[in-house]
């Protein structure tokens, strides 16, 4: 009995020490409990600070990209760079970035920068446009940037008789929150402008809408290369590729002879119905492009060339048969003629000039008012290049819209070097100009406001840049690769190398 009785007791003590360990136990999972709420708690406030951090930081990234555009806005098209007159002021030509005096060139609308510029008006207006604030909900964001000039040089431009300035700068954009010390970005890239070949392609047309170039009746382009003599003294050696052609619009194929040996450029895409609410880049068959379509980033511009100065008079100079007494023309055989050249300086000035006879050209600079060719077949007027670079700038004084100020469809151009630059023909006006093959027709028509058009089922050698172009009489455009190299154009501002960072 006394031993059963110590066993109970010992098992009531045994209970009683029980009692004390629930409760540290259910203490510590009390603990671990409140460990985990609060583990929570902070997380749910992290991932709070997080998300405003994140949103701040992008608010004033794209604040800083304002400041990029508004600096890029203001270069485009407000910003008018140093002349021939005034270019000399900095150094440029050995070091980079440019400098005024010991210090690079800035641009600067950035509070604690200070600008480096010749001209302080230039100074003021970017500061003025280049800095501002935008409102994103109750928030306010700052932006501003400056511009250091990274490179500038002079190029000689097709069509302008004044060198063109070209500079890369450097922008850098920097956006911030009021009253957020610590939420500021800054975004840098390259702004730069390339100097490209004018004439790029066999044929451009820089019309944006469908049918700006339209090929037909058994047109065809490929390309040659003017540097290589030719077979036998007489014929080109011609590659069925680099017959490029390129529009701001579309490309109307039609027949089944039309072949584009080359590719087609254009900012528009697809192949189909072309319409004035969806403007296709090809309407026609795409196997009929060897090259395939090439997407352009933007519309290329081509700047109109410059009016003819001084200026040509007008009236009819008719060259037959009969004798010519007009200042500068010469009868040098039975209807045949030679026309004294100018040079850039000095051109010299003929008005509508009409040629039925044959009419030689020698190097220089030939300011005419118009220029036909009349007749047709072997009795049609012939304009011979006897030595080049012949430079025609067209007037086109009092002709309309529907007029042809250049009209070479009655006859023929006897240029046998089939070198293209040996003539240029400029015209800035806005009516017609008509083109036709030859054996030896070789030019260059740079008209980027007028209506093109080419005839004769033969053979043009070279290039020509219209507003539009039409070509169905079967015409065979030859392109000179050559002029990959000559005769630049000022292509459009791109920026690149863009790189950001907070702080």
């Amino acid at each position: 009995m006394r031993m059963r009785r110590k066993e109970n007791m010992k098992n009531v003590k045994n209970k009683s020490d029980e009692k004390g360990g629930a409760l540290i136990l259910v203490l510590i999972l009390m603990l671990v409990i409140s460990v985990m709420a609060a583990s929570m708690m902070f997380l749910a406030q992290s991932e709070t600070w997080a998300t405003a951090n994140y949103r701040m930081m992008t608010q004033t990234r794209y604040a800083a990209e304002t400041g990029i555009q508004a600096a890029a806005n203001y270069l485009m098209f407000t910003y008018v760079p140093p002349d021939a007159t005034t270019i000399g002021t900095y150094s440029y030509q050995t070091v980079s970035p440019v400098k005024l005096g010991n210090n690079p060139v800035m641009l600067s609308s950035i509070s604690g920068e200070s600008a480096v510029y010749a001209d302080s008006s230039v100074i003021s207006q970017y500061a003025n446009q280049t800095q501002g604030t935008l409102a994103a909900g109750n928030t306010t964001l700052n932006f501003s940037s400056d511009a250091t000039m990274l490179a500038m040089r002079q190029v000689k431009v097709f069509g302008k008789s004044q060198l063109q300035t070209v500079q890369t700068w450097l922008l850098k954009g920097r956006g911030s929150i009021a009253g957020v010390q610590n939420s500021q970005v800054e975004v840098t890239a390259i702004m730069e402008r390339q100097v490209t070949p004018m004439f790029a392609y066999a044929a451009f047309a820089a019309n944006s809408g469908c049918g700006a170039l339209t090929f037909g009746g058994g047109a065809t382009t490929n390309s040659y290369d003017s540097s290589v003599p030719l077979v036998n003294g007489a014929v080109a050696a011609f590659s069925a590729s680099y017959g490029n052609v390129g529009t701001n619009g579309n490309l109307t194929e039609l027949g089944t002879n039309t072949m584009i040996n080359g590719t087609l450029s254009t900012p528009r895409a697809g192949v189909g119905t072309c319409s004035s609410g969806s403007i296709t880049a090809l309407t026609g068959n795409l196997n009929q492009v060897s090259g395939g379509i090439v997407p352009l980033p933007q519309p290329i511009t081509y700047p109109t060339p410059d009016a003819p100065s001084p200026m040509p008079p007008t009236g009819a100079l008719s060259l037959n048969n009969a004798a010519c007494n007009y200042t500068g023309c010469a009868n040098i055989a039975a209807g045949e003629y030679s026309l004294a050249p100018g040079s850039s300086a000095s051109p010299s000035l003929y008005p509508d000039v009409n040629i039925k006879g044959t009419v030689h050209l020698t190097a220089g600079v030939y300011n005419f008012n118009s220029l036909t060719l009349a007749g047709a077949g072997a009795s049609g007027g012939i304009l011979k290049i006897d030595s080049g670079p012949v430079i025609i700038n067209i007037a086109g004084v009092g002709f309309s819209a529907n007029q042809a100020p250049v009209d070479l469809t009655g006859g023929s151009v006897f240029n046998p070097a089939l070198i293209p630059s040996n003539l240029q023909i400029l015209y800035g006006g806005t009516s017609l100009v008509k083109l036709t093959g030859g054996t030896n027709s070789s030019m260059l028509a740079y008209a980027p406001n007028a209506t093109g058009s080419i005839t004769g089922g033969a053979d043009f050698y070279g290039s020509m840049i219209t507003n539009t172009i039409t070509d169905m009489g079967g015409a065979a455009i030859h392109y000179d690769r050559q002029l990959q190299k000559t005769l630049m154009n000022l292509g459009n501002w791109m920026l690149d190398s863009f790189t950001w960072s907070k702080f």
